[in-house]
This record gives C-alpha cells, sequence and structure tokens, in this order.
C-alpha cells in the first residue's frame, strides 16, 4: 500500500516530538503523535546518543500506535550553534540552442554551489534560491521556460557541523529508523505559523525552545536570514533555581504556570508556596519576584536578537512584525516585551492549516518546529514525501499467490 505519509521528528533539549501525517488533496491529516522527555540534547546537540535513540524510540511508538502503522523514514529538525548562514552568487552559461533554460540548468546552478569553499568541520545543509537573474535580469522567482544566455543566482547557504549531523543521523539509526531529509528549525516552523503575505512584507520568526532559540527573516517571500542563539527557556528555568534556591523541577513549574515575561502582564499580585526541601521549611514567594526573574533573562534575549537583526542590516526591512513560537513563548505577556524591546507589532505563532485527525494535540507554538517539518523542506519535491507503510493488520500464514502458481505447475505436467 502507498499513501502521501510523511513523518517528523523534532529532537529539543526537553523533549522529543514525532508527529506522522497523511497528505491528501483536503490538507494535512495527523494520524499520529508522541512527545517523550530528552535526556540526550544539550542546545540542541547531542550529547548521549543511547539516551536521545531511546527518546526518539518512545515519541515513535506512541506516535505508531496512534496511527496505526509503522514508519521508518523521518523528516528531522536541526538546530544548534553549530549553525551558520552565508550569502553566496554564482552563474551557468546556457548552452542549448533554444537558450530556453530549463530543470537541468538550475540543477547545475545548485551543484555549483556544492563547489563552494568551506570549513572542512561544516557541510551544507540548506541552498536556498533568494532571487535568480536572466541576463543580469533580477527579480525572477522560477527562471524554467525564460529565454537567456546567463543564469544567475543569489544563494542562503545554511551550513552545520558535521559531528553534529553525523551525531542526529546516528542517534536516529540506533533507534531504527533513517534520517531521509534535515531540515532547519526555524525554517520549519516558518512553513507552519508564517504566512505569505508576512514574508513578502518582512517578518523575524523567533522559535525560543529549551536550550535555544532560532531566528529566521524574510523578505521578499524569500528567507534572508538564519541565527541560532544559545539562550532560551532553559536559562530562564536556571535563573528560578539559582535565585530563589528551590530545584529544578519546581523552578520549571513555577515558570510556566506563574511565570510573565514582563510586570506589566501580571493580572493580580499572590504569592507562591514551595514545599521546602529536608530542613529547609515552605517556600513563600511572590509573584513579582519571580516576574523579575524572567523579565531580565527574558529582555535579554530579545535584545540579543535585535542587535543580531541591526547588525545584519534587516531591522529596517522587517515591516509585518515579529511572530513569537516555540514553547519559551508561552511565557504571559511574551508579545507585549517582544514589542517593546523590537519597536514593532508581535504576534504568537500557532500552526496553520492543519487538517482533521489528531491536529488539535499540536495546535500550540510549542510544535511549531514538527508541524512543519512534516510539510518538508520549501520547494521539495511532492514526490518525496510518499512512504511506502506497514500496516499492523492480521496477515494470512498462506501465500496465495504461490498456492496457485503451484496448482499451475502440477497441471501442467500432467
Amino acid at each position: 500500500m502507498k499513501r502521501n505519509i510523511k513523518a517528523g521528528l523534532d529532537l529539543g533539549t526537553t523533549k522529543v516530538c514525532a508527529v506522522i501525517s497523511e497528505h491528501t488533496d483536503s490538507g494535512v491529516n495527523i494520524l499520529g503523535f508522541g512527545v517523550a522527555p530528552s535526556e540526550g540534547l544539550h542546545r540542541g546537540l547531542v550529547a548521549n546518543i543511547a539516551k536521545t535513540a531511546e527518546a526518539i524510540r518512545e515519541a515513535m511508538s506512541i506516535a505508531s500506535n496512534r496511527a496505526g502503522f509503522n514508519v521508518k523514514e523521518l523528516t528531522v529538525g536541526v538546530a544548534g550553534e553549530h549553525i551558520t548562514s552565508l550569502r553566496h552568487r554564482n552563474y551557468v552559461t546556457i548552452s542549448s540552442p533554444e537558450k530556453e533554460i530549463v530543470k537541468e540548468d538550475l540543477d547545475r546552478l545548485r551543484a555549483d554551489v556544492k563547489t563552494i569553499r568551506i570549513p572542512s568541520d561544516k557541510q551544507i545543509l540548506h541552498i536556498i534560491p533568494e532571487e535568480y537573474f536572466v541576463d543580469y535580469q533580477g527579480g525572477i522567482e522560477n527562471p524554467i521556460g525564460i529565454y537567456g544566455s546567463r543564469l544567475e543566482a543569489v544563494n542562503h547557504v545554511v551550513l552545520a557541523s558535521v559531528p553534529a549531523i553525523q551525531n542526529i543521523r546516528k542517534s536516529v539509526e540506533r533507534a531504527g529508523f533513517t534520517a531521509t531529509e534535515l531540515v532547519l528549525q526555524p525554517i520549519a516552523s516558518s512553513v507552519s505559523v508564517l504566512d505569505e503575505n508576512e514574508k513578502d512584507l518582512g517578518v523575524v520568526l523567533i522559535d525560543i525552545g529549551g536550550g535555544t532559540t532560532d531566528v529566521a527573516v524574510f523578505h521578499n517571500k524569500t528567507i534572508k536570514y538564519t541565527k541560532v542563539i544559545g539562550v532560551a527557556g532553559n536559562q530562564v528555568t536556571n535563573d528560578i533555581r539559582e535565585t530563589l534556591g528551590i530545584v529544578t523541577s519546581d523552578a520549571e513549574q513555577i515558570k510556566k504556570q506563574y511565570g510573565y515575561a514582563t510586570e506589566d502582564a501580571v493580572i493580580r499580585n499572590e504569592d507562591i508556596y514551595l514545599k521546602g526541601v529536608g530542613a529547609r521549611g515552605n517556600i513563600k514567594i511572590p509573584i513579582t519576584l519571580l516576574t523579575q526573574i524572567i523579565s531580565i533573562r527574558m529582555r535579554e534575549l530579545f535584545s540579543l536578537v535585535d542587535n543580531e537583526l541591526r547588525h545584519a542590516g534587516f531591522k529596517s526591512k522587517i515591516k509585518a512584525g515579529v511572530v513569537l513560537t516555540g514553547g519559551g513563548s508561552l511565557l504571559q505577556g511574551c508579545t507585549e516585551l517582544a514589542e517593546e524591546v523590537f519597536g514593532m507589532p508581535a504576534r504568537m505563532g500557532v500552526p496553520l492549516e492543519l487538517g482533521s485527525g489528531l491536529s488539535k494535540e499540536i495546535g500550540s507554538p510549542e510544535f511549531a518546529t514538527v508541524a512543519g517539518l512534516i510539510r518538508g523542506m520549501p520547494g521539495s519535491s511532492e514526490e518525496q514525501n510518499f512512504i511506502k507503510i506497514k500496516q499492523r493488520k492480521f496477515r494470512s500464514p498462506f501465500n496465495l499467490i504461490a498456492i496457485i502458481k503451484q496448482i499451475h505447475e502440477f497441471f501442467d505436467k500432467l
């Protein structure tokens, strides 16, 4: 049986998310969804292959049980501070007598980019064309069918650490699966939470995870800038833990339950009571104090992103504002703080255009990446989404075709 099935795997610092989906004419249907605690990654990098593989197996087992079948091929998200990017401009000549640009010319252009010199410990993760030029005329989105003698492109090239990619693939393989496609996490998130008008006007996507914060800038419908910053939700939790002298689990709990990113968002000032550890008595924590701790780190994070955008020259090109997503963005008042720091409108990014099935379970900002992974890399062939699936159903022990063949052979000998 062959169906249009896509499976995505988001390897996070705090959790591993797996989704199995079916793509139909009416949309994307979520067939299976699983989450498992992640203890084998640190800031987006695999720190323990065995623990990472176990988390992958657990998340995929839950998703497969819900879907009713197994998949072996996964689209896996990639993040971490090892990610870098550059812009590269190259060209090829059109040698055919007709001078009509065909797909093979685009393939040659892409192959030429792969020959650029990069550090020996880096590999090309993505080559994303920003703009095409035909005979020096720019502004072309798709040059196929256009006549000319010179095809040129400006490309956004994403680089990743070779060992980091090898560790991801090894973890997936040890779990019993194959990583058929690797996608940068902010690109995956953008597929699920941004609309085309935002990408056209200019928008910055900030995906706040547990270990890293992923940043992507889009303008004129193409990606222009990517950055991974090593400040995220776990740093906020650690600040609460160190300042208040409480265990990590309690710090994470009160962050999620009572956390505000800015004091202006606090509705009512009340006290939080935590059970003491050992000889220490119960602890009383004012929400205003908790908010101050959180706000300092979140403001630092947004200021870092703002400085990166200014330094890269993209701040002035962002007209549609800021879109926040990821589990770290769920803090109350996060959009208000972003508007204050960036000086532009901000909204929460939730997965868009999900169809039936278990779609409601991943309709939260913390699942933006995995919701984008099941859609694949923008521009990839739809045929790549087809995966042969193994149904969990009763199978007859008799091979009907073999039996019929034996009967024919018996009568032929008569």
